[in-house]
């Protein structure tokens, strides 16, 4: 399966602050890649670098991401622009961030299509009904003359989705897609976006903190930790035997459908941007904490077996 996007060695920085360290991730066409852990740890941060939409206080001072074998960090912004939403698609956590309240869904879906492909509007209507119906809402034509504020969450997130496969993207940035969502809401549009993955060969980046969610979806799975990418599998590999301590302890964390099991938390907090660790950035929180090597020395993410790798002194 050959890969649609390699991030290398991306180190990105807030003034003197540093955000992302080094992160390395790649997505192979077709597939589902989650990206976990906790609020702050740089998940969104990420794939906003991959979108080129960083806060303006934001600098990627050196690294590379490679969609389709190009590096789009050298791409002069309106061929970005064109890359946007044709290409790469973001479902963002709030809808209403990508939909404008002044327009109907119809107007902003048939200018959506006109804006990446060269036809009429009577085709882009066309299309625009065809991709409605793909994420099953139902009363096409009455629906079209809804504005944002008279459609649920659930089916905003249907419409930022439609808007995506009326683009033919290829790589669907779904930043915690079903974020404020009921649980039954969250599972369809779940549903929806693994039903495109395998119908259209769409790349899904998962942006998510909810685990039990990604076990049921994700085909790999990388887990982030204050900046640095900590463990990266096969979701079916990673959730049966993980590596890294943090990985282990975000899992002992999840609820359990035996009563009788107490839910163990993880010690403390993740640092914030400003702190400064020396070593491991997990180390005081980390129970395998080794000081002689933890405290002063940075882990390398490290293959550990044919397709698991692990950033970590001791495990």
């Amino acid at each position: 399966m050959e890969n649609i996007l390699e991030i290398r060695y991306l180190n990105l920085y807030f003034g003197q602050y540093q955000a992302l360290y080094d992160v390395n991730l790649t997505l192979k066409h077709g597939s589902m890649h989650a990206l976990v852990g906790e609020s702050g740890c740089g998940k969104s941060m990420t794939a906003m670098s991959v979108m080129r939409l960083i806060p303006k206080s934001a600098v990627i001072k050196n690294g590379s991401i490679y969609f389709q074998g190009e590096n789009i960090l050298e791409y002069k912004e309106r061929r970005m622009r064109e890359l946007r939403g044709n290409k790469i698609a973001l479902i963002p956590q709030d809808p209403m961030t990508s939909l404008n309240p002044l327009y109907t869904i119809g107007n902003q879906l048939i200018e959506s299509i006109r804006t990446h492909s060269k036809v009429s509007e009577r085709q882009a209507l066309r299309k625009a009904k065809e991709v409605m119906d793909l994420v099953r809402i139902p009363d096409i034509d009455k629906k079209l003359k809804f504005y944002p504020h008279e459609f649920s969450g659930g089916m905003k997130q249907r419409i930022i989705i439609a808007m995506a496969l009326a683009c033919r993207a290829e790589l669907i940035i779904a930043d915690e897609p079903t974020t404020a969502l009921d649980v039954t809401i969250q599972k369809q549009i779940m549903d929806l976006l693994d039903e495109i993955k395998k119908e259209f060969g769409t790349t899904i980046l998962l942006i998510s903190h909810d685990l039990a969610l990604v076990s049921n979806y994700a085909d790999y799975v990388s887990v982030m930790y204050s900046g640095h990418i900590t463990e990266e599998a096969p979701a079916r590999e990673f959730f049966k035997r993980p590596l890294h301590p943090y990985s282990i302890a975000l899992l002992n964390s999840l609820p359990t459908r035996n009563p009788a099991l107490k839910l163990r938390t993880i010690e403390g907090s993740p640092p914030n941007i400003q702190e400064e660790i020396s070593g491991c950035k997990f180390h005081p929180r980390c129970d395998c904490c080794n000081p002689d090597i933890c405290e002063t020395k940075v882990p390398e993410l490290t293959r550990r077996n044919s397709n698991h790798y692990s950033a970590c002194w001791v495990k």
